[in-house]
């Protein structure tokens, strides 16, 4: 019992210190090192984590400035979509 709570205490420590190390807004990205399509779909992915740490921490933001434009933005959207609204499009209506 004491081992399996150990390494669920490890895996989301794990899991947090990943998804905040790369949030939008962070020193990862910059102007020669530009967020990509694969960036917009894991920022898109963490939105809503990165809303809740970007109320506690002003320099997270939702969306990363520094991208490469049309390609950030379609994989933002892309994630934010099938992330979102891909749930309802899967439920069955009862008759």
């Amino acid at each position: 019992m004491i081992k399996k709570k150990l390494l669920q205490f490890v895996l989301i420590s794990f899991l947090a210190l990943n998804i905040s190390s790369c949030m939008p807004g962070s020193v990862a990205m910059n102007e020669k090192s530009p967020a990509g399509f694969f960036m917009g779909v894991w920022h898109g992915w963490i939105a809503p984590v990165s809303l809740v740490v970007g109320l506690l921490n002003p320099s997270i933001k939702i969306y990363e400035k520094e991208n490469t434009g049309w390609w950030y933005d379609l994989g933002f959207y892309v994630a934010i979509i099938s992330g979102f609204g891909g749930i309802s499009l899967s439920r069955k209506r009862k008759k």
